[in-house]
């Protein structure tokens, strides 16, 4: 790959990573004042539980879809993991082929349904729930994408790194 794509596409990598790092710092934080409303001022706030839980959501899904590497990803690797070469690659396009055809089959009824959603709003914050469930949409088209890239590596013989627990990181 052209080193200027592969600066790029770090540069890409890091700015989702502040922007998931932002995401986390703004639920933390309408927790804390939910905490601080609701116990010391004996005053509940009902919209910092409505912000929580949407960049709960969205941390989750655009992190999912954009920050983590498929090394660290959480898995059930006892099979897969003592796999090699021919065998491994043939589980990576197994699996990644089926993950393919499911996000590919429901990807219409799930854009129909965050399309139908624009009729609902949130309750305190008045958000359409399209525009809240959108990043699912996102995360679909990311993961056809990044399994189609997996499949594509273990057809032409390029193994993953393999994994190594001394450089194991959060994910995020």
């Amino acid at each position: 790959m052209p080193s200027s794509l592969t600066r790029i596409g770090g540069w890409l990598h890091a700015r989702a990573e502040n922007l998931l790092a932002l995401m986390l710092a703004v639920m933390f934080a309408v927790f804390i004042l939910q905490i601080v409303f609701r116990y010391l001022l004996n005053f509940p706030i009902g919209w910092t539980h409505e912000v929580s839980v949407m960049m709960w959501l969205w941390l989750v899904l655009f992190g999912t879809a954009f920050v983590v590497r498929d090394s660290e990803e959480i898995r059930f690797d006892i099979l897969y993991g003592a796999a090699r070469g021919r065998l491994k690659r043939a589980m990576v396009l197994l699996t990644g082929l089926t993950l393919v055809a499911l996000f590919t089959i429901s990807l219409p009824a799930v854009i129909d349904y965050i399309m139908f959603m624009k009729v609902e709003r949130t309750a305190y914050l008045k958000i359409r729930f399209d525009y809240l469930y959108s990043i699912y949409g996102i995360f679909a088209v990311a993961m056809i994408v990044r399994q189609l890239w997996l499949c594509g590596r273990a057809v032409w013989g390029k193994d993953q790194d393999e994994f190594d627990p001394t450089k194991a990181g959060s994910g995020v």
